[in-house]
């Protein structure tokens, strides 16, 4: 009597679970968004994780620090810390000491980054509409409201 084959760890007959389902989903959609951003952003020279870091920056407020920013975005203060000094480079953002804490830095847009974006937003936001343009106005704010609430969801498991 021969045994059947071993079934790989994690595999069923059975369709994953819908949050595993959500899961996958959601990471295809990032990849395929993140994908057509940074192809819009390449002739500017940016990429949409620059873009991310200096959207952070501009809803913190005040300067925020660069742990500050990481945490926001879910990476490393290394990696935040190479994008911004490229960012630097480029000249859409400053890195300056804390007033408190003269070895912590802070990160602050300057003119060009706000002329930049603003020449530029109304393309770009009629752009990200048109990639989601398979949803209507109430799919769309129900799917907002969704993916803000399995994001507060997200960030109270990574606290843990």
């Amino acid at each position: 009597m021969s045994t059947p084959p071993p079934v790989p760890a994690g595999r069923t007959d059975e369709p994953p679970a819908p949050a595993v389902q959500a899961f996958r989903l959601i990471i295809a959609l990032a990849q395929e968004l993140r994908t057509l951003m940074d192809q819009r952003l390449q002739p500017s020279g940016l990429t949409t994780q620059q873009a991310a870091v200096l959207t952070v920056i501009e809803m913190a407020g005040s300067p925020p620090g660069m742990t500050q920013v990481a945490r926001a975005l879910g990476m490393s203060h290394q990696n935040v810390k190479q994008l911004a000094v490229a960012l630097e480079r480029k000249g859409f953002l400053e890195i300056v000491p804390d007033e408190q804490d003269a070895r912590s830095k802070r990160l602050q847009t300057t003119k060009q980054h706000k002329k930049f974006w603003a020449k530029r937003n109304a393309q770009d936001h009629a752009c990200v509409e048109q990639w989601l343009s398979g949803l209507d106005e109430t799919e769309t704010a129900t799917f907002v409201r969704l993916l803000a609430k399995a994001t507060a969801s997200a960030r109270a498991a990574r606290a843990l």
